[in-house]
């Protein structure tokens, strides 16, 4: 019988020394918020979320490891096991990550280590997950990209200025990232090696063991051009608007058990439930056993956009079920016209419907989601990130519903209500027919896709994200539709039986 060989851990060292003096701040700029964050705390989720990390620790700026310590504790980021001050350079720091990972582990024990540099918060789980298995079979790794620069050598010659001396071949030159992963047993030997260097001094920990581990070879992982580093004034802009355009992949679907195992007896409230998106989640989450409260102008005469409507839906589903923990909104307005031909009752229903309807919902399924650690589920559009001509209400409108996401799911996070917002692609509903007509069969993504998709949100522990839906997604297309269609033919089937 072969003996069962245990996985080593992966531990995630989270590089945090910097002071911010290039970016112009007063305080390290890993603590400068980004997209209602500080930069620090995106790249904490980032590792908190990766099945393949199993602890993390910090190394954090001298005189700082308190405000650190306080947003691990806010956010409860569970996997993070310690915040370390740091040292005066980069080498120091690194020793004192290799010094605390090695306390806790027994004689001949080795460990997976990943250390990535704070301020890169938009680190792809795909780079993580790759290091980590790359750590299966070499014993150090780095994460890098192709330069799309060409990249000149030059020398000063005096007050005459700099001179091209070489270009090197483009083609074999990368742009190095992080995480760089190592054993432990790896890095720590370079680091011993390299003491005896009275010159040594490293940037990255890479270079370390190329220059003092000659044998071991360093296996080289994509990286990803989002996974862009903090340092200039500038990055701090552009980070700032990827957080607030980016956007999330949908969650896997589950299979038929789980959906009933967490749907049964959960109560969900669904606003513009009469049809289209609304009516297709209030079917499925109806068929895997949730009490489903489907609300709709034209069904149960719920017009969200009067606050008394909204509060007498919510507490009439908590009186008859004792909780509520999904909230949904997908009702909405679009009305076509250039803005300075649009009448001012045309202009106050896209305000209301579009914009203090999804306020009010929030503000009122509040008190209810906090009990249950529940989630509010808004809708955008694609148009949210560009406005689009004729139809300018509807547009911003949309925006605000991510910023409303975003904000709100910070500000909530405290309580352990998720927020979060699906962005779908053109879908045929009877909303777009009315507005555009009939269009070409094929070229609209289908509401049951849709729903499937939020569906598989609202059981997700995703908060704050933006989540695409679109044809040609393997998890919101074809197979995704057709699996969720058969559930709702199988609803509508059962429901024309009976009657």
């Amino acid at each position: 019988m072969s003996q069962h060989i245990a996985k080593p851990r992966t531990t995630a060292v989270i590089l945090a020394g910097g002071t911010g003096q290039r970016v112009g701040l007063s305080i390290p700029k890993q603590l400068l918020k980004i997209a209602g964050k500080a930069v620090i705390e995106h790249t904490l989720a980032t590792f908190e979320q990766a099945d393949s990390v199993d602890d993390v620790i910090v190394l954090m700026a001298p005189g700082y490891v308190a405000d650190v310590e306080k947003i691990v504790a806010k956010a409860g980021l569970r996997k993070v096991k310690a915040v370390i001050e740091g040292g005066s350079s980069r080498n120091e720091t690194t020793e004192r990550a290799i010094a605390a990972l090695g306390a806790g582990l027994a004689e001949g024990e080795d460990l997976n280590v990943l250390f990535h540099d704070a301020v890169r918060p938009l680190l792809s789980q795909r780079v993580i997950d790759d290091c980590v298995t790359a750590l299966g079979r070499y014993q150090a790794v780095d994460v890098a990209i192709p330069s799309a620069d060409t990249i000149i050598v030059t020398r000063t010659h005096g007050e005459d200025g700099e001179f091209i001396t070489e270009i090197p071949d483009r083609s074999r030159l990368r742009r190095g990232q992080t995480p760089q992963a190592f054993k432990l047993s790896t890095i720590r030997r370079a680091y011993e090696v390299a003491a005896g260097d009275p010159n040594f001094q490293a940037t990255d920990d890479c270079s370390v063991v190329l220059k003092y581990l000659p044998d071991v070879p360093i296996h080289v992982v994509a990286g990803d051009e989002y996974n862009m580093k903090v340092t200039q004034p500038v990055d701090v802009f552009i980070a700032d608007k990827l957080f607030q355009l980016g956007s999330t992949a949908a969650p896997e679907q589950k299979g038929e058990d789980a959906y009933r195992e967490l749907l049964t007896g959960r109560t969900a409230v669904i606003f513009g439930g009469s049809y289209g998106i609304g009516k297709d989640i209030a079917e499925l989450a109806r068929s895997y056993g949730a009490h489903v409260y489907a609300l709709g102008r034209s069904t149960t005469g719920t017009h969200v956009e009067n606050p008394e409507d909204v509060d007498d839906a919510l507490s009439k589903a908590y009186a008859e079920t004792g909780r509520i923990d999904y909230v949904v909104n997908t009702a909405g307005v679009l009305r076509i016209g250039k803005l300075a031909e649009t009448d001012n009752a045309t202009i106050e229903e896209a305000l209301r419907v579009n914009y203090l309807a999804p306020v009010q919902i929030a503000r009122s399924a509040y008190k209810y989601l906090a009990e249950t650690k529940g989630q509010l589920l808004l809708y955008t559009s694609s148009s949210y990130t560009r406005g689009r001509a004729e139809y300018s209400l509807y547009s911003s409108t949309k925006a605000a519903m991510v910023n409303l996401t975003q904000a709100l799911s910070d500000e909530w996070a405290g309580d352990g209500i998720r927020v979060n917002c699906i962005n779908p692609e053109r879908t045929a509903t009877p909303m777009r027919t009315r507005a555009f007509g009939q269009e070409p069969a094929g070229s609209l993504l289908s509401s049951e896709a849709v729903a499937g998709t939020s569906l598989d949100v609202l059981l997700s522990e995703l908060t704050g994200h933006v989540i695409d839906v679109r044809q040609q997604d393997p998890t919101a297309g074809a197979s995704r539709a057709s699996g969720f269609e058969q559930a709702l033919a199988g609803v509508l089937d059962r429901q024309d039986g009976v009657a």
